[in-house]
């Protein structure tokens, strides 16, 4: 069971009055026992929490939902566009975003602020992608929708940027994964926010935040455990699972990858981008002091996380 907020400050990991009145916030929704119910129950307390977050989408947005039809199997997956007045020609790069939610829940509704927010701030066009959820699609059925939408929109000649947190920035990164394995194009950069890529629980962060505010090392093997599956995966698809367990990183696109300082993830971020390094790949890592996972829904509570936010977008604007 994930430690409570009020035991996890006693240990002084996490001092920012602002974090902390938005953990116990995050929490009065969206309890520590979450996993422990069903599927659904978690999804109906997750979508709640989110609605008390949402706040209004900036002005000067066109916003519209539709659908991509897909094969194999036959699919309409829903996307959300949204467009900045006098933004980017259709012709031009744009923004593909995957919501976290460990796989299990979230979906266009849940990061829709963020979404309009992003788009917004760097002028240019997002899609946002509401991708097949685990338990009732395990592995690959997220990695495939995403990768659908990823390559009509090549196909289109537009120029990718993919951003995504949690679990979308593990998908963000599988895509690249895929990219490579199949010979297509890269987005033009990877732009990944606390993104779980770690096979197992082996990096430090793991052990020094075991029991972080909102996300616990248990609820990562959870969220992974249920994402998997029971088949068994083939050694060359791990690093679309799992992006850290690729023997090389050289061909992937540039990254900016961002991660909080209490979360049992951090490290997944420091060793990808570490790795990318290695390859030749351009890659930078920016490390939030006093920030918990999920703390782009503090960007309207926290200074801390709103000039998080500003950075991320700064990022994606420079792509």
């Amino acid at each position: 069971m994930r430690v409570n907020s009020t035991q996890r400050t006693l240990t002084g990991l996490l001092t920012d009055p602002e974090v902390i009145r938005y953990v116990a916030e995050v929490e009065s929704f969206y309890p520590p026992t979450s996993t422990e119910g069903t599927v659904e129950e978690n999804r109906a307390l997750y979508d709640r929490m989110s609605a008390a977050f949402r706040v209004a989408r900036p002005s000067g947005l066109t916003v519209r939902d539709f659908t991509l039809p897909a094969r194999d199997p036959d699919r309409d997956i829903p996307l959300r566009a949204y467009n900045p007045e006098g933004g980017a020609a259709p012709s031009a790069r744009l923004v593909l975003y995957f919501h976290g939610g460990g796989f299990v829940v979230g979906g266009l509704e849940s990061h829709d602020d963020v979404c309009a927010e992003i788009a917004a701030g760097c002028g240019l066009p997002l899609i946002s992608v509401d991708y097949r959820l685990a338990p009732e699609h395990v592995f690959p059925a997220a990695l495939d929708d995403v990768w659908a939408v990823y390559r009509n929109l090549l196909e289109e000649g537009r120029e990718v940027i993919l951003v995504g947190d949690s679990a979308g920035a593990t998908l963000c990164a599988a895509v690249c994964r895929r990219a490579l394995r199949l010979g297509e194009p890269q987005p033009v950069r990877q732009v990944l926010i606390y993104p779980a890529l770690a096979l197992g629980q082996d990096l430090p962060s793991y052990r020094e935040n075991a029991d972080a505010p909102l996300l616990t090392a248990a609820d990562c093997t959870y969220y992974h455990a249920v994402y998997r599956g029971d088949a068994e995966i083939v050694p060359e698809l791990l690093p679309e699972l799992a992006p850290l367990a690729a023997d090389s990183f050289a061909g992937l696109a540039p990254a900016w990858v961002v991660t909080a300082d209490i979360d049992p993830i951090r490290d997944d971020g420091r060793e990808y981008v570490a790795r990318l390094q290695a390859a030749g790949v351009p890659a930078d890592w920016r490390n939030e002091e006093q920030l918990v996972h999920s703390y782009l829904r503090a960007r309207h509570r926290s200074r801390r996380a709103a000039a998080s936010f500003a950075a991320i977008v700064a990022a994606v604007a420079a792509s």
